[in-house]
């Protein structure tokens, strides 16, 4: 890529963000604009030909306003605490427990402005199927006259955050299988990947579930969660299952570990992420995946070895106990 090349690919992602609510002083930090010259520089993209939305003209998803708290350290859960009126989604199969005044429906697509219709709701639905999640979400509603409450649990080992999409421009992009739950209103449908190396060897196919909206969402990651700005051009390389989320300003590609013998012998794969600013991204040390496959390694039925326990007296205890079959 040319040097006008990356100018043109770093104006279209600034004028993306300013279309999709981008907070101004948010823009002007992450693409190192002086506020006194922002003004300018928007006329200066239109004169370019660069479409830009009046902030007065783009819609508003309006996402309900809920209160939250987190539990635990390792084991996580979020209480969320809804107004009269108030709504929450959620995974299939992820809530706790709810308090009486709480309504649950299963509802199809997620509930926002854009999934209000018929088509809207059927082509929601039809998009989270390409993640490889559920079509139905499940809604709670607050039912009662006062303050009700429910709670998500996550579902491994790991850490819950809390994002505000008002104060991230709007659109996070993560994992599949990262997102727990959002406030209604918020928009949850796909990303595709342009790069075919970022599709075939990103750990997680062509699409990444993409969140919009004004509201709180709350994602999932394993083991001890990082959060990291990337200042602009800095750059960040990343095992491809330790990716969590990231802003949808920040430049995501995949890029060969380079060396044979590395590839080959070093056990961290063949590829890694890299993660160019700015923006934010999120980092978990615990993919689900590596805990699985540790799981499976040591389990001596599914045909990996005994490991911490002696061998002699764990196998002399497997023979007895019957389990060494």
């Amino acid at each position: 890529m040319t040097r006008q090349d990356e100018v043109q690919a770093r104006y279209r992602r600034f004028v993306e963000d300013y279309n999709n609510g981008t907070d101004r002083d948010v823009l002007c930090a992450n693409y190192g604009i002086p506020h006194e010259k922002f003004d300018k520089f928007l006329d200066f993209l239109r004169g370019k030909g660069f479409t830009l939305i009046d902030p007065a003209a783009r819609p508003r998803t309006l996402a309900h306003e809920i209160d939250f708290q987190i539990y635990g350290d390792d084991l996580q859960f979020v209480e969320v605490e809804l107004d009269p009126g108030e709504t929450a989604v959620a995974e299939a199969g992820v809530m706790m427990y709810m308090e009486p005044g709480i309504q649950m429906e299963t509802i199809f697509g997620d509930g926002s402005a854009q999934s209000d219709s018929i088509m809207g709701k059927l082509f929601g639905a039809g998009k989270r199927v390409l993640t490889g999640e559920s079509l139905f979400m499940t809604a709670f509603t607050n039912r009662a006259g006062g303050k009700q409450r429910v709670a998500f649990g996550a579902p491994y080992p790991g850490k819950i955050a809390a994002l505000d999409l008002a104060a991230l421009g709007g659109e996070v992009l993560c994992q599949k299988e990262s997102f727990l739950c959002a406030a209604k209103g918020v928009s949850i449908g796909i990303a595709f990947q342009k790069r075919l190396g970022v599709g075939l060897f990103g750990g997680e196919g062509f699409i990444l579930e993409r969140l919009q909206g004004d509201g709180l969402t709350f994602v999932h990651a394993g083991g001890t969660l990082l959060e990291r700005d990337l200042a602009p051009g800095e750059t960040l390389r990343v095992d491809t299952g330790c990716l969590v989320a990231l802003q949808a300003g920040v430049d995501y590609d995949i890029q060969f570990v380079g060396g044979i013998k590395t590839a080959l012998f070093g056990g961290e794969g063949l590829f890694f992420a890299t993660v160019t600013g700015p923006g934010r991204v999120w980092l978990q040390s615990l993919p689900f995946s590596r805990l699985a496959d540790r799981i499976i390694a040591a389990a001596p039925r599914m045909g990996g070895a005994r490991k911490g326990e002696g061998s002699i007296l764990g196998t002399l205890g497997d023979i007895l106990g019957g389990d060494n079959r």
